[in-house]
């Protein structure tokens, strides 16, 4: 039986150092609408996403449009890089993909982070066997998690990912058989 995952990267959203409850910019909140249509065109028949704002507001108008809920799951938030940020983001964010147990203080390395998706993936796959199902979530576990089916999505395909993006996995049962990029931004 076949079941559609829609890894929805969130919309655009402007830096601030609030994760939970950092919302669009107003570039994001107008890729909602194209988003929502793609989402609804989709036949999505469920709807989950980590619990942060900018993930949420990417596919509520599509769940909105389609009376459906949105289920919130923590597993599927972005990494946890380092706490406090790190002041050289692009030479830590380097390290972590060059050694996947590496682990800056107070941070998840990207086995920690990749072992935290694939269950929340796993679960989503056991209980929502033969459905479509879109999860906001966020560039780099999103990779991180991808990566764990196939190593060519790597730190380089993360920094090729646009914000949104959306890659549908294709699951026969839990053995991933297709990936597709339905968003081109």
């Amino acid at each position: 039986m076949l079941t559609a995952i829609y890894l929805v990267r969130h919309a655009h959203s402007n830096y601030s150092s609030d994760e939970l409850g950092r919302g669009l910019s107003e570039k994001g909140i107008k890729d909602v609408e194209c988003i929502s249509r793609l989402l609804i065109e989709e036949n999505v028949e469920v709807f989950i996403s980590s619990p942060y704002r900018r993930a949420i507001q990417t596919i509520e108008g599509a769940a909105s449009a389609m009376k459906m809920n949105i289920e919130l799951d923590s597993r599927f938030k972005e990494r946890i890089l380092a706490a406090p940020p790190v002041e050289d983001f692009a030479t830590s964010i380097q390290k972590v993909w060059g050694d996947p147990n590496f682990i800056l203080p107070g941070g998840e390395s990207n086995n920690q982070a990749q072992m935290r998706g694939i269950e929340g993936l796993s679960v989503v796959l056991e209980r929502y066997r033969g459905k479509r199902i879109a999860i906001g979530t966020h560039g780099n576990i999103m990779a991180i998690m991808m990566n764990y089916f196939d190593s060519e999505y790597d730190y380089e395909f993360w920094k090729g990912l646009s914000m949104p993006d959306i890659y549908k996995l294709s699951f026969e049962d839990n053995i991933l058989i297709g990936v597709e990029r339905v968003w081109m931004d």
